[in-house]
């Protein structure tokens, strides 16, 4: 069957190049469908989705976005469009891939259309600002898209251009039209599980004993982009249950600090109505970036984990707050729920001897969350350290029981 690209330029701006682009495509047996997000063009336009139609579904009109000096307000506006029409497409099975061609708006704008798709459809960006620093992670964020620098500017159909070009539209044609594993499971049920460095050993065993009870277990690191995306993917129907050792990114979305992982961290399992298991790694300690430290965290208690991060200790009123948002998604959960805490210490950092380590100062977060708990959430407290054997056979047999 023919396998259909969406290809997402500004004609405004950048015609020339995006119909080289199109007849590529087209010319490797792909059928191109070209939208164009250009908010500033004048005249007539060679898209199939047009700006005017852009705009409508963003509920507003080409003309309004014209006229507007309000540039983020109209680029809301365009990308809520265009990812509107996008996921319609999808949904409809009218796009097999989607293709983007941009400087820093154009990619910024594309790149954000991309991430409202699902995990697992072709996505690929070429982008003349791909090297920017900084500007590489906001065009990929959570998303699972291929980056393509151009190097050169995206200016003018010449020789070297053409390569680029042709290069990228191979690259889509064989991401589109080969086999590729879909992305939603058919053999055993998926399940989620975050870990970080210091829960290393406890994640690893917790997975060869799942996987070998005919699980599949997607790993996530929980260092605030990867468990972001997980909690999309959820919500995205790719998962059956979710195993949490690292939910810290909670409290360091609270806090503003470097692990943070959003607002929506720790509820997509609940509104998903799929089984949840959640422990503590990482929860009983911060990580602020260093050049927004507070006079105070330098009297803290510190570990370092290698020469680039420090985790600093939670304070006890910081630790009852994160207690609190941890009860106030929990609570919410429509599916079951268990929590298990190590009480000789939450990942390898908590042993006796090391800085940070306090399994009684701990007991605040544990006494807090007990306190308006929904009954029918069961907090379990393993005598063991987070990275011994014991706790993991604990971890698995609780989700041997609820997924």
């Amino acid at each position: 069957m023919e396998k259909t690209v969406l290809i997402i330029s500004t004609l405004d701006t950048k015609s020339e190049e995006t119909y080289y682009l199109r007849d590529k495509i087209e010319s490797l047996g792909l059928k191109p469908l070209l939208m164009d997000i250009s908010m500033r063009g004048e005249g007539p336009t060679r898209a199939d989705i047009t700006p005017d139609r852009v705009a409508e579904a963003g509920g507003n009109t080409i003309d309004e976005i014209r006229a507007s000096k309000e540039r983020s307000r109209i680029t809301n506006i365009t990308i809520a469009g265009a990812s509107r029409i996008a996921g319609e497409l999808f949904s409809d099975r009218k796009m097999d891939g989607v293709i983007g061609i941009g400087g820093s708006t154009g990619s910024l704008m594309a790149t954000e259309v991309m991430r409202s798709l699902p995990f697992g459809i072709p996505k690929l960006m070429i982008s003349s600002t791909a090297a920017l620093p900084g500007l590489s992670t906001r065009y990929i964020g959570t998303g699972d898209i291929a980056l393509f620098h151009s190097v050169i500017e995206i200016s003018g159909v010449t020789d070297l251009l053409k390569n680029v070009m042709d290069r990228a539209a191979h690259a889509m044609a064989g991401m589109v039209q080969g086999t590729i594993t879909p992305s939603r499971t058919e053999k055993g049920k998926a399940i989620a599980l975050t870990m970080l460095g210091p829960c290393e050993k406890c994640a690893s065993s917790v997975r060869t004993a799942l996987e070998a009870a005919g699980y599949q277990v997607i790993g996530f690191s929980a260092a605030g982009i990867g468990d972001r995306a997980m909690e999309e993917m959820i919500s995205h129907g790719l998962f059956q249950g979710v195993i949490d050792l690292a939910p810290g990114g909670v409290g360091e979305h609270l806090f503003g600090f470097m692990r943070d992982a959003g607002p929506r961290r720790m509820e997509s399992a609940g509104k998903a109505e799929i089984p949840q298991i959640i422990s503590t790694c990482s929860v009983n300690h911060m990580t602020p970036a260093k050049s927004k430290y507070k006079p105070e965290y330098h009297e803290r208690r510190k570990y370092d984990l290698d020469r680039f991060r420090t985790w600093v200790r939670l304070s006890p009123d910081e630790l009852r707050e994160v207690a609190k948002a941890f009860r106030e998604k929990l609570n919410r959960a429509n599916s079951p729920v268990k929590v298990l805490i190590p009480q000789k210490g939450w990942s390898s950092v908590d042993y006796p001897g090391n800085p940070t380590f306090d399994p009684e100062e701990d007991r605040v977060f544990v006494e807090e969350l007990r306190k308006g708990l929904n009954p029918d959430i069961e907090i379990l407290e393993i005598d063991a350290n987070m990275e011994d054997p014991e706790f993991a056979k604990a971890v698995v047999e609780a989700s041997l029981n609820i997924l």
